[in-house]
């Protein structure tokens, strides 16, 4: 059984993923439409990923800048939608410090093992973990 906190971060991360394909319209209209999609999901979920995903719009330049420096080799525009989207939501739970850097880079490592490529897990690890040195926190 999953935690409630790792299903939000699922559709925090379903959230960006649509929210970047669709041009970066407003969370709660990715949110409506997504809906239509995959069906109406527990309403404090639904607020909690609105939440992470709003958090991760709102400050998403800053939080490029951050995977794109972590990121050797790695122009942000060649890293697939869904690792940009994951290391997005990590860094800011990272930079926000609402969970423990450990559980922020586990979580995130988990959605790219669900949603990433062969080798995604591996890479958001790398990055993540240097970004929370880099920050102090690990």
């Amino acid at each position: 059984m999953l935690r409630a906190e790792t299903k939000a971060r699922a559709r925090a991360l379903q959230l960006l993923y649509a929210w970047e394909l669709q041009g970066g319209p407003a969370v709660p209209a990715v949110a409506t439409g997504l809906a239509r999609l995959t069906g109406v999901c527990d309403p404090t979920l639904l607020a909690e990923a609105e939440g992470l995903a709003a958090g991760v719009v709102a400050r998403v330049s800053a939080l490029d800048r951050h995977a794109a420096a972590a990121a050797d080799n790695w122009r942000l525009s060649r890293i697939a939608t869904v690792e940009r989207n994951i290391l997005r939501l990590g860094i800011h739970e990272l930079e926000c410090g609402t969970v423990p850097p450990k559980v922020a880079i586990d979580e995130a490592v988990r959605l790219a093992h669900w949603f990433a490529g062969p080798r995604g897990a591996a890479f958001v690890n790398g990055v993540l973990d240097r970004i929370a040195h880099s920050l102090g926190r690990l």
